[in-house]
């Protein structure tokens, strides 16, 4: 029997969905950074980091969630409770990647930055397709599943700058979680710096943004620098 549309759209929520872009054309550009909205935004508003992290040859993508969601559950949840939006999700950011490589760009002039629940995306995969990425930015976030849970991803990070940041005071991200993500990237072969910043709350500061525009700026020209996140 043929599947419906509705029925499509069930086991895969968020295929099919927008895929927005800024910046250089991606068939021009050297590198790329694919940007993931969190929890009730949209690849609208993520893109709208393109405007402060703009180089002359850095393309931006921003994948859509459906209803402005990746997951249903928080991301402490067991994964089966957030499934199939998970699995969806994921494949949604392999999608990009793949448009990405099919670009001509490799994943070592490839970046992942996410917010919120769209940090917790970002990491997660990157953490499940371990590979030399130009970086990967976890912007209050932290990897996906409940509190003991093994991991054993496969493949190695191989020196990928990993910059994590979030408040010490975050209502949706506890700080030992991002510890926690901090230990499996580390585990995994990335270069790993972790910012805590004092009585922030849920949001990204300038800090963030300076780190990341300087990872940024170098994979432009170098490819894929040796980690130095200190400013």
């Amino acid at each position: 029997m043929t599947d419906t549309p509705d029925r499509n759209q069930e086991a895969c929520p968020h295929q099919g969905q927008p895929l927005l872009s800024a910046g250089v054309p991606l068939a021009q550009a050297r590198a790329a950074l694919i940007l993931v909205h969190g929890r009730g935004a949209s690849a609208q508003d993520i893109l709208g980091l393109s405007g402060v992290l703009a180089m002359p040859e850095l393309a931006f993508l921003a994948p859509q969630a459906r209803a402005n969601t990746w997951y249903p559950q928080r991301f402490l949840a067991p994964l089966a409770a957030n499934e199939p939006y998970l699995s969806s999700a994921l494949q949604a950011v392999a999608e990009v990647v793949a448009r990405v490589e099919a670009a001509g760009i490799p994943r070592e002039r490839t970046a992942l930055l996410g917010f919120s629940q769209g940090a917790c995306l970002a990491l997660e995969f990157s953490a499940r397709h371990a590979a030399r990425w130009g970086g990967v930015f976890g912007l209050s976030g932290g990897l996906i599943g409940p509190d003991g849970a093994s991991r054993d991803d496969p493949g190695s990070l191989a020196g990928t700058p990993v910059f994590l940041g979030c408040s010490d005071v975050d209502p949706h991200i506890p700080l030992a979680r991002v510890e926690e993500t901090a230990d499996v990237m580390r585990r995994l072969g990335g270069e790993v710096v972790v910012r805590i910043y004092p009585g922030m709350g849920h949001t990204i500061n300038r800090d963030e943004i300076a780190i990341v525009r300087k990872i940024l700026a170098r994979l432009e020209v170098e490819g894929a620098p040796p980690s130095d996140i200190a400013p």
